[in-house]
């Protein structure tokens, strides 16, 4: 289907010529997530490796980075983001939050607090959007700079970002560091020195196995990793193509991108300043509302209210302060069932209509999956982002559901298949929507090591 809109449009103007948000958004397919390959060995072995052993992930292509520098950095972070800023010291990083003047919710991200007046945001373009936009119009005394996600726009990144994580990695970064490793508490960092390289050395973790994070100049980039390979050799250090690092989120159960909150009213200014090309996300999945609005969650519902802070006045804090005690849904995991889903498989072994193809370990052919959630045929949410785990042998799904239904054990049904059976998208084979049951379970999935 050819469309009017261009990427030369704002955002306003390509939602006014398609002609509306999701007719803009529907049936784009997924983008080019990193230059990673998607295997280095075979995903099963390297989600193992996480569990077993020692990871190494490469995070340097697909966030993106937004430097805030100036008197009133601290100040302004402030008043967008949902945080508390009280005692954020340099050498500490948080996971930034940002949310609209409804309180829905935009984005998110790492924050690193490097220098005095001098942070580095690492994450999803939609929450740098916002930012980037309040800078330019508001009348703070900061400056920014802003690298796209480098695996849209093929420039090197700025810095490499690498990952350690598993029951193995506290002892590789050990043996490959210069100098007795820093007593760093979880999401804080130091500079350290890896065979005479300067990096930066953080506290992390992700699939809730321990880990660090670190990151540097990118042209230092193949010393470091050749370092930390090597340290990693006896202990069976294995590369995580792209396929098995996106599985990861589901057991952290952190939720990876989600429609951003931003074509109310009140957002058309901002629209009318957004590229469409920065801001458009693709959306997919069996949940098919004509009301944008239904696709949006808040950062409560994400399960952030542990970060939520009313100690300022930050943009969307009223909303929030009426929701925190009394949320209406709550992100939960969802385990798939195991016979529904090898009927889905078996399907293209029968006569007649397929289910849509499910591709392990990743299955996703828009960039934000909603998959519409029934409880006796009435909709009680959305499923999300979803992976097959070789080390739970489950395959799971992270879902934000009505709290009537998110009591662990609580049975659902998941509807899977594109509406129309995939008419009309080109990264979909024709097939017949099914269903396929779930049992709730808490988000984190799994136990949390880090």
């Amino acid at each position: 289907m050819s469309r009017e809109w261009s990427f030369s449009d704002s955002m306003e103007e390509a939602v006014e010529a398609a002609g509306s948000p999701l007719d803009l958004m529907r049936n784009l397919g997924v983008g080019k997530f990193t230059e990673v390959p998607d295997e280095y060995t075979h995903w099963i072995e390297e989600q193992r490796s996480w569990a077993e052993s020692v990871a190494f992930a490469d995070q340097s292509y697909h966030m993106s980075d937004l430097r805030i520098k100036g008197p009133d950095a601290v100040e302004f972070l402030s008043d967008f983001a949902v945080n508390n800023f009280e005692g954020y010291e340099v050498g500490q990083a948080k996971q930034l939050v940002v949310a609209n003047p409804n309180g829905n919710f935009l984005g998110d991200a790492i924050l690193f607090h490097e220098e005095e007046n001098n942070l580095l945001s690492v994450g999803a373009q939609a929450g740098h959007n916002w930012l980037r936009y309040n800078i330019e119009t508001g009348d703070y005394d900061v400056e920014y700079e802003y690298q796209p996600r480098p695996a849209a726009t093929g420039n090197d990144p700025n810095d490499y970002r690498y990952q350690v994580q598993g029951p193995d990695a506290v002892e590789v970064m050990r043996e490959a560091a210069d100098d007795p490793l820093p007593d760093l508490g979880f999401f804080n960092f130091e500079t350290i020195t890896i065979d005479g390289v300067e990096t930066n050395l953080l506290r992390h973790g992700m699939a809730g196995e321990s880990g660090f994070e670190f990151w540097g100049p990118y042209e230092e980039r193949e010393e470091i990793r050749s370092a930390i390979l090597e340290a990693g050799g006896d202990y069976d250090i294995r590369r995580l193509g792209a396929e098995s690092y996106q599985t990861a989120n589901v057991i952290l159960g952190w939720l990876p991108l989600v429609v951003p909150a931003i074509f109310s009213d009140e957002m058309e200014e901002y629209r009318e300043w957004l590229d469409v090309r920065d801001g458009l996300l693709s959306v997919g999945g069996s949940f098919d509302s004509d009301d944008i609005s239904d696709y949006y969650v808040t950062p409560i519902e994400l399960g952030y209210d542990h970060i939520v802070s009313f100690d300022n006045d930050f943009v969307g804090r009223e909303a929030l302060e009426e929701e925190i005690d009394n949320p209406e849904r709550e992100k939960v995991t969802l385990e798939w069932d195991a016979d529904d889903l090898q009927k889905v498989r078996g399907s293209l072994f029968e006569e007649g209509e397929t289910n849509e193809y499910m591709n392990f370990p990743h299955p996703r052919n828009a960039a934000c999956p909603y998959d519409e959630v029934l409880v006796d045929g009435e909709h009680v949410g959305v499923s999300t982002d979803k992976s097959y785990v070789y080390n739970e042998r489950k395959f799971l799904s992270l879902a934000v559901l009505d709290t009537e239904y998110t009591e662990p054990g609580t049975e659902v049904t998941i509807v899977w298949g594109e509406p129309d059976g995939g008419e009309g998208n080109p990264v979909v084979e024709r097939h017949e929507q099914t269903e396929i049951s779930a049992t709730v379970h808490p988000a984190p999935y799994g136990e949390d090591k880090r």
